[in-house]
């Protein structure tokens, strides 16, 4: 009876770390295109969650991204990572224009196998990722315009148990921006019947 629990409790983990980075890969591609970190041209249309997202077709890129998601696959599959943070920073001055931030949550299945269990549709799922995705696309209404060259840096915490490979990821630093001129917008937040994401941006306001 055992067995089942844990082979069922698997499935369900590893169907929902398969959605979460699926949203974190189309989640990273919308804010680069909408952000403007790469030019229009280097992204191309596809249709997902019931619209049309745009994803890049740089090679370096995808496949920098493409391992990045693999690694985060991994750790969501163990658990042990509690937030990814996509920083956009000023390609000249290195200063840190804003900060995407995915607090991951792991709920934990039920252990009495016999209690009633709810799963949740993936359809819903889905229509909440769709929510995070128009938002994110939205933010152009009251994000500052960004008029000089930029780059981006990924950051994940984990816990220390983590596996983390050196050649992929280093200690770095935060790359904070300083409380009094950072702004604050949460956005919409999804949850799959093992994972709770909830996301915000902090952009630097001079105003």
């Amino acid at each position: 009876m055992a067995q089942r629990q844990a082979t069922r409790g698997n499935i369900s983990l590893k169907g929902s770390t398969q959605l979460v980075t699926e949203f974190f890969k189309y989640a990273v591609n919308t804010i680069l295109f909408q952000r403007g970190v790469y030019p229009s041209d280097d992204f191309h249309m596809v249709k997902k969650y019931g619209q049309t997202l745009l994803v890049t077709q740089d090679l370096a890129l995808e496949n920098y991204l493409d391992r990045i998601l693999a690694q985060v696959n991994k750790w969501l599959l163990t658990g042990s990572v509690t937030q990814l943070v996509l920083a956009i920073i000023a390609k000249e001055s290195r200063t840190t224009l804003e900060r995407w931030v995915f607090d991951i949550t792991l709920t934990e299945p039920p252990s009495d196998e016999s209690a009633p269990t709810h799963s949740k549709p993936e359809s819903e799922i889905q229509e909440e990722i769709r929510y995070i995705l128009k938002q994110i696309v939205s933010t152009v209404t009251f994000l500052p315009i960004v008029d000089e060259p930029t780059v981006f840096n990924i950051l994940a915490y984990t816990s220390e148990s983590a596996d983390v490979p050196a050649d992929e990821w280093v200690d770095t630093d935060p790359l904070a921006i300083e409380a009094s001129k950072s702004q604050q917008v949460k956005l919409r937040s999804f949850s799959t019947d093992v994972h709770r994401i909830e996301a915000m941006v902090a952009y630097r306001y001079d105003g």
